[in-house]
């Protein structure tokens, strides 16, 4: 964990985050890590799943693989109309097409080809440094390479840990993805942050929604704020 402040309340933070893991193990088993993509392919999809969804942006980068022969090279050099035409499943391909090849020119320029393994080498604070100085590259994005092509001690946060995160009281009503990223980061160890990046997302897909939360078969019920409050008022 690191030494970010959380105030007062930190150790009955640590208890609860701690708690929501390893009941949603319970509820849901406990993933196991296995390395993901290429972290340079693992990149690049992520760049495309800006604002869209799965099926979108994992449509685009088939497309792109396949217009392109898998050869990130061909990609860096290729026409911008012949990138955007691929990728035009993923949605805002004006912005992400140049983002793209940006990108790719940085790693060439930095690295000498298109490999980022020598990161896992790297202080995660350092390596998601370097990604981050990337074009189209923010903290989520970073966080998901480290994590899911390395298991490195990043906690990426997408919209359903965002929701998860708000609602428990792990963090802030208000707080943003990158402010709940390192809540997350500061309270709980390193080890848990693959199963439980997985779990929590499970877990707003499946039960946690946006719009309809199914608190009734909730298993973080007793955790969770947003449940209490609606107890509240029920019963009020």
């Amino acid at each position: 964990m690191n030494g970010a402040t959380m105030g007062d309340d930190t150790p009955l933070r640590q208890a609860k985050a701690f708690a929501i893991h390893t009941t949603l193990v319970e509820h849901f088993g406990a993933p196991t890590f296995t390395p993901g993509d290429d972290p340079v392919d693992e990149l690049i999809a992520t760049i495309l799943s800006a604002n869209t969804n799965d099926a979108n942006s994992g449509r685009a980068f088939a497309q792109l693989q396949e217009a392109f022969g898998g050869d990130w090279e061909a990609v860096r050099t290729a026409p911008l109309d012949a990138i955007k035409a691929a990728i035009r499943p993923a949605g805002m391909y004006n912005q992400k097409a140049p983002a793209i090849v940006a990108t790719l020119e940085r790693l060439k320029a930095d690295w000498g080809g298109y490999d980022l393994r020598e990161l896992a080498q790297m202080p995660v604070a350092e390596a998601r440094a370097y990604l981050t100085s990337l074009p189209g590259v923010g903290f989520k994005t970073a966080s998901i390479v480290l994590l899911f092509c390395f298991n490195q001690a990043a906690f990426p946060v997408d919209t359903h840990i965002q929701r998860i995160s708000q609602r428990t009281g792990v963090s802030p009503r208000r707080a943003n993805p990158d402010k709940i990223m390192r809540i997350w980061e500061s309270l709980l160890p390193p080890t848990v942050f693959y199963p439980l990046h997985i779990n929590l997302i499970r877990h707003g897909r499946q039960i946690c929604q946006a719009q309809t939360p199914r608190c009734d078969l909730c298993p973080l019920q007793a955790l969770c704020d947003y449940a209490r409050r609606a107890g509240e008022w029920r019963n009020g």
